[in-house]
């Protein structure tokens, strides 16, 4: 099918795309992208009355083209146009018609806005059209104004982000990179050399693996050999912005095929190293090719088990996080055993610590860091525990080392059985089961999620005479241990045993 008038497909370089036929559904929303949007519609009325171009570009542009055909057009979320206006005429343009505008970026170009229309509220990037030169040993250009919108769609990193959709009258869709043949073949390219493009910008290798999995696309050599040759540049890149795209990939429905590129890639060697190494550990049960195998599948199965749970929120970063990185202790504790065997004795403590370091290298907030931390701490205290029947000690135990992370804590214990043995994966899935009925059983008669001693630190200094301190906190935990091995109990029998730990003392 020959392009419709009103897709310009300009100046594709080198035939670097091959011709596809455009559907119609794709035809038509590209249109109901822009009419949809009543604040895109008035805001290209008022750039075109004053003489200026303006285009919707960037992800809106691509998403539309890519569900076409999926449902009827929505309004996309927060809007980015690309314009030949300099940011102060944009500033004019707004004024009167944004409720409020702001001005961080405008040193780069871009002006913020929102605009409110029959009561939402849509924020708008505007950013004038940009011939910037990086310098390569930083992210930061030499901003320069640019006149025209293919040298601006240059810039851009792949070229399913470098379409773009005028708001002037005619609707054009502008393509000069072959983006929407891509797009349409599943096809991740840059506009220009790969090379070039991540030198300008290393985080731009990130942002090619989150597409895989975002966008199901697939690399082309070129880009992987780019990301593969040139992965050291990352180190250039500040840990908050390749925090922020490692967690966009892992938050993806099916992010493994973009992992499987991140490490073949050797990208995770400079960004999650621990992860690479997994790659040559064979596990202790001969079960997997690999732990870095294992790893993923366990990824995957905890994200199923996340998605078949909608009330406890998906997708969830700190299951995922503990799903792929729960092993990472095995490479430093593997030890060779007789008969062939290999064991990895308490890799789950190693490993504890290991994601802990990393997960702080790469600015991920406290919280995360300790319950991913505390999860891959905890991964095999299940397997402690054997086939028998759980005491109510262990179940009383487990709960409360678990605390709030125990339903998370059943996913991951649940997903790290990847065994192809159907025998054994029963048993252990009956074991498990087995467990949670304990848990239920015995929440039912004591309040697991809150286990205290049965007596408070005022009752303690009161029977015991003494002041507070230390003392009060040992005796506190003795009492909680009672609590935790022997259910509860009553006051009296609380208070002997507290004066005979005392007398003992």
């Amino acid at each position: 099918m020959v392009p419709l008038p009103w897709i310009v497909v300009s100046g594709q370089p080198e035939s670097r795309a091959a011709a596809v036929p455009v559907p119609p559904a794709v035809q038509q929303a590209v249109r109901d992208l822009v009419e949809v949007s009543p604040v895109l519609v008035e805001l290209g009325e008022r750039f075109t009355a004053a003489g200026f171009e303006a285009h919707l570009v960037g992800g809106s542009v691509r998403d539309a083209l890519l569900a076409a055909g999926t449902g009827a057009a929505r309004p996309p979320g927060d809007l980015d146009v690309t314009t030949d206006a300099r940011p102060e005429q944009v500033l004019q343009l707004l004024r009167g018609w944004a409720s409020s505008t702001w001005n961080t970026g405008i040193a780069f170009g871009t002006v913020g806005a929102e605009v409110r229309h029959a009561g939402e509220a849509t924020r708008l990037e505007i950013t004038t059209y940009r011939a910037d030169r990086y310098d390569r040993e930083s992210r930061n250009p030499e901003v320069a104004w640019g006149d025209s919108l293919v040298d601006d769609l240059a810039r851009r990193d792949f070229t399913v982000n470098a379409m773009a959709v005028s708001l002037g009258p005619d609707r054009t869709v502008t393509d000069p990179f072959g983006g929407l043949g891509d797009l349409l073949a599943r096809r991740l390219r840059t506009p220009g050399a790969a090379a070039d493009s991540f030198a300008d910008d290393p985080l731009r290798m990130l942002r090619g693996v989150r597409f895989v999995a975002q966008l199901g696309l697939t690399p082309v050599e070129e880009v992987v050999g780019a990301m593969t040759d040139m992965s050291g540049e990352l180190a250039r890149i500040t840990p908050e912005r390749v925090q922020v795209e490692l967690s966009k990939t892992l938050l993806q429905d099916a992010p493994r095929a973009a992992l499987e590129l991140f490490v073949s890639s050797g990208l995770a060697d400079v960004v999650l190293p621990e992860l690479s190494a997994l790659r040559m550990e064979i596990d202790e049960h001969h079960q997997h090719k690999d732990v870095y195998s294992h790893s993923l599948t366990v990824l995957d199965q905890a994200i199923a088990l996340e998605e078949a749970d909608p009330g406890a929120g998906s997708p969830d970063l700190v299951l995922r996080l503990a799903a792929l990185l729960h092993d990472v202790g095995k490479p430093a504790t593997r030890r060779h055993e007789p008969r062939g065997r290999v064991s990895f004795h308490h890799h789950e403590v190693v490993g504890a610590k290991l994601v802990r370091k990393r997960l702080q290298a790469l600015r991920y907030s406290k919280e995360v860091v300790e319950d991913v931390s505390r999860l891959t701490f905890l991964h095999l205290r299940f397997h402690g525990y054997g086939t028998g029947e759980w005491t109510d000690s262990a179940v009383r135990r487990y709960v409360t080392d678990a605390g709030d992370l125990l339903p998370r804590l059943h996913k991951l214990v649940r997903s790290d059985c990847t065994t192809r043995n159907r025998r054994r994966a029963a048993a252990l899935a009956a074991t498990y089961d087995s467990l949670e009925r304990r848990i239920a059983e015995l929440s039912a008669a004591e309040d697991l999620a809150r286990v205290r001693p049965d007596l408070d630190g005022n009752a303690i200094m009161e029977i015991l005479g003494i002041p507070p301190g230390r003392e009060v906190g040992e005796a506190w935990k003795h009492l909680k241990d009672l609590r935790l091995e022997r259910g509860p109990l009553s006051r009296e029998d609380a208070e002997a045993e507290l004066r005979a730990w005392w007398a003992a003392r």
